[in-house]
This record gives structure tokens, C-alpha cells and sequence, in this order.
């Protein structure tokens, strides 16, 4: 078998809600989609989620990448050799992540399809659903409320409030939730690099009686050591996201105990082929894993979802990106049921664009 053609294309999917976050408000997102066809008839396909925040992208960069690297590098290879395939683009392509992640993953679809199994079960086949967190954005604090209560009627077991701006509001945002929802759901926090040291202690200790999960990324990703100061004074778990976005960003969170948990997405750290040595990396020092996502199709979703199954130490995800997406080509990649997460029955990813 070998790689006989690639092809790649944008799709700008709006929200149907804008949301914000600690350093922007985002309506719209542009994905790039890419189809690898094979001599076999085999087709795989991936997406890629560029941001220039968290990835270093943008969409004519992944766009250059893929047209100019990948389809002169890897035209005729054998595209069941993945590793041999993403350890010679990643000698090129350092800078651009989740075109990485868009390969990874088509090379990881025909796998699938070459099997005639559901790449959950090619990777591992731990389980076969997980709870997924929803995402509540930065508002006021009686709107928070009345968001968190939409979701909950939804059957969400598992909230995750955005933060950062204003601890002052951050903390009677969580303490409002919880009120509301009870003590069964799950509430998560994550400031997106917002806090100071003082401000990520004070928010830990006024939130106590919220019963929070977890604290993600309070600090901001350039200091390491300021992150790791937060997760040795404060009581609640505390998890890497922006500061993690390589192997060897894990290892030196690993061995120096900065963090209790990483929150790996396939955006950030070039795919699920990636994953796995990081994911290892975190069950070697005892840490807990979470899944992510940016705002993403839901056929790279699926990616993440796959991995997730797949893996025992990976006891959380935040896979929402796809839900408030309007016109996603991949729809129905995965499904959604009262808070939990499924993949469809079908081989590789479970997604076939068409021409």
C-alpha cells in the first residue's frame, strides 16, 4: 500500500454562541481538514485546529506546511508505517503542531480501515465510553448559573468553568454553581494562565466548600516554577495545559513535581502518535491525564476520544470543542448521551467526508 494523493481544504464553522475566556472571546473557528488517499482505495482523513495563542499556527501556515512538506515528503510512502512517517515530518515541521495532528490522525484512520476496526480498539480498548466536561465561558455570575443549570438538564455530569479575569467573580461564580447543581457534578476551574500565585491560593481557599475537581493552568505557561509554587500550597489538584506542549515540556514537569495532572490535546502535541509518549511520560510519574480539545470538528474530536479509550491513566476529558459548532463536515463522529462520550461503530475514526 502507498500514499498516491493528499489533499487539504479549510472550513470556517461559526459558534452558535461566542464564548470567552482569559485572553479572548472566540465566534468562529477555522479547521483544516485533509484527506490521504491510498492505491487501495483506502482513504484517511484529518483535521487540523490552528491558534496562534496555544499552537503557533494559523491556517495559511498549516495550509503552507501541508502542501509544501508533507506531499513532498511522504507521496508513495507506506502510510501503515506511521512512526517512520511523523518522526521524518517532525524534523520539518516543529513549529506546526496540529498540521502534525491532521496527518497523525488520517494515517491513524486508514490503519483503522485497513483492520476493519474502531481505532479505540486498534490503540487498546481500555473502555468504550467517558464522561466529558462541558464548557461554561467567562460571564456574569447570574448568567454562570443559568448556563450551569441548561447544561445539567442536558444530563452533563461535569462542568468546566472558564476563569482569570476577575478572581473576586470567579470565586462567586463556582460558589453559585455549586449551590445550584448540588454536590454530585463535577465542577472543574481553569484561569487559562489568568492568575498570579496569590491570586490562584486566594481563589483555592474561598472556593473550599465548592468541592472543586481541579484547578487547570492557573498560571502563566513561561513560569514553570510559579506553577509548580501553586500545586505545593494549595489543597486541590492542579493541571498542566499551556505549559505543556512537548515531550520533553512533560518530562520537566514530571521530574521536577509541578504539576498532579496534564491535559493533553492532540492539537498541541502533534497527534496521538505524540500522545502516547507524553501519556506515558505521566503515567511513569504518577500523574493523571486529561484529554482536550480545542474548538474542533468533531472528526479530530473523535481522534481524542479514540486516544482517550484507549488508555487507563486517562481518567478525564474535555471534548466539547465540536458541540456548538454550526455546519461541521464530520458530524455525527461521535456521539453524546446525558454527559458521555461515544465513538460510532465504524473502522478507523468513523468518518468519511466524501469527495
Amino acid at each position: 500500500m502507498n500514499i498516491r494523493n493528499i489533499e487539504c481544504w479549510t472550513v470556517t464553522m461559526r459558534l452558535s454562541e461566542p464564548y470567552t475566556i482569559a485572553y479572548e472571546t472566540i465566534d468562529s473557528t477555522i479547521n483544516i481538514f485533509i484527506r490521504i488517499e491510498t492505491n487501495q482505495n483506502i482513504t484517511g482523513y484529518g483535521c487540523a485546529a490552528p491558534d496562534e495563542a496555544v499552537t503557533g499556527e494559523t491556517p495559511e501556515s498549516v495550509l503552507h506546511a501541508i502542501n509544501e512538506i508533507v506531499l513532498q515528503d511522504i507521496l508513495n510512502s507506506d502510510p501503515l508505517r506511521i512512526a517512520m512517517i511523523m518522526e521524518r515530518l517532525k524534523l520539518k515541521m516543529q513549529n506546526h503542531p496540529s498540521a502534525l495532528a491532521a496527518i497523525d490522525m488520517a494515517l491513524y484512520d486508514i490503519l483503522g480501515k485497513v483492520s476493519g476496526q474502531p481505532l479505540w480498539i486498534i490503540l487498546g480498548g481500555f473502555r468504550d465510553r467517558i464522561k466529558t466536561s462541558v464548557t461554561i465561558g467567562i460571564m456574569q455570575p447570574d448568567e454562570t448559573v443559568k448556563r450551569a443549570q441548561e447544561f445539567v438538564s442536558q444530563g452533563f455530569k461535569c462542568l468546566k468553568i472558564k476563569g482569570g479575569i476577575d478572581v473576586d467573580s470567579d470565586i462567586e461564580r463556582i460558589l453559585k454553581i455549586r449551590e445550584l447543581v448540588g454536590k454530585h457534578i463535577e465542577l472543574r476551574f481553569d484561569a487559562n494562565q489568568g492568575y498570579t500565585l496569590e491570586q490562584s491560593i486566594k481563589f483555592v481557599e474561598h472556593t473550599r466548600k465548592a468541592n472543586l475537581e481541579l484547578i487547570e493552568q492557573p498560571t502563566p505557561k513561561g513560569q514553570p516554577d510559579l506553577l509548580g509554587r501553586v500545586t505545593s500550597e494549595v489543597h486541590v489538584p492542579v493541571m498542566a495545559d499551556e505549559s505543556l506542549l512537548t515531550l520533553r515540556d512533560a518530562f520537566r514537569l514530571a521530574r521536577r513535581d509541578l504539576v498532579d495532572m496534564v491535559n493533553i490535546k492532540l492539537m498541541k502535541v502533534g497527534g496521538i502518535s505524540e500522545a502516547n509518549q507524553i501519556n506515558a511520560v505521566a503515567r511513569a510519574a504518577g500523574l493523571e491525564a486529561m484529554i482536550g480539545c480545542m474548538d474542533e470538528s468533531a472528526l479530530s474530536i473523535a481522534a481524542g476520544l479514540h486516544f482517550a479509550l484507549a488508555r487507563p491513566n486517562v481518567v478525564y476529558a474535555d471534548l466539547d470543542g465540536h458541540l456548538d459548532l454550526i455546519d461541521d463536515p464530520a458530524a455525527g463522529a461521535v456521539f453524546l448521551r446525558n454527559g458521555i462520550l461515544y465513538p460510532n461503530a465504524k473502522p478507523g475514526l468513523g468518518c468519511d467526508l466524501g469527495e
